[in-house]
């Protein structure tokens, strides 16, 4: 598994690499400040936006079972966020996108502890938000079974009227993720 020894920035408030390196093991243990790239997979179906969200394999350390943002990982030390996104993107969806087909829409922050199979979990992250707008098959992605069990489509004004009702039973999306797209796109009910 790619989570053996994956080696990240820590980063400053501002998401800026402070210079030193933690491993993603040691950053989750001690919610050490680091850098993740989320991206939203978005389409507008029938007059309405969608976004595709990812079940997360029950593998994961973190919200197994649950889905969560189109592809979102860890920026590893010395990367930047877009080509981050984009290896995610390949990686998770078998989506490959080409630099200028991700649009940057913000960043966020996410920070809170919680206990997942039996241990404790620090997130402290920075995360940069892209939005992708191209056509997208799901029958044809090819899902990293590790990370991923299975994607669909979802309309954006169901997954935000399920956060804003406290409804967390499915979805493990950030809050402050989905206002960046929702911002971004401009308008929340296209």
């Amino acid at each position: 598994m790619k989570h053996n020894m994956e080696i990240l920035d820590i980063v400053d408030e501002s998401g800026s690499p402070t210079g030193e390196i933690i491993s993603r093991e040691q950053a989750h243990r001690d919610g050490i400040l680091h850098r993740t790239a989320h991206v939203w997979v978005v389409r507008e179906k029938d007059g309405r936006v969608q976004v595709l969200l990812q079940k997360r394999s029950e593998e994961k350390d973190s919200f197994p079972g649950m889905y969560d943002t189109s592809s979102a990982g860890h920026i590893p030390a010395g990367e930047e966020p877009l080509p981050s996104a984009l290896r995610e993107l390949r990686e998770e969806l078998g989506i490959s996108a080409a630099p200028s087909e991700l649009h940057e829409a913000g960043t966020f922050r996410i920070q809170y502890e919680k206990v997942f199979h039996g241990r404790p979990f620090r997130d402290n992250e920075v995360c940069s938000v892209f939005v992708y707008r191209e056509p997208v098959d799901i029958e044809r992605l090819t899902l990293q079974a590790s990370e991923v069990s299975k994607v669909r489509w979802f309309d954006l004004k169901e997954i935000r009227d399920e956060i804003e009702r406290g409804d967390r039973r499915r979805l493990c999306v950030p809050a402050p993720g989905l206002q960046v797209l929702i911002d971004w796109l401009g308008n929340g009910e296209r």
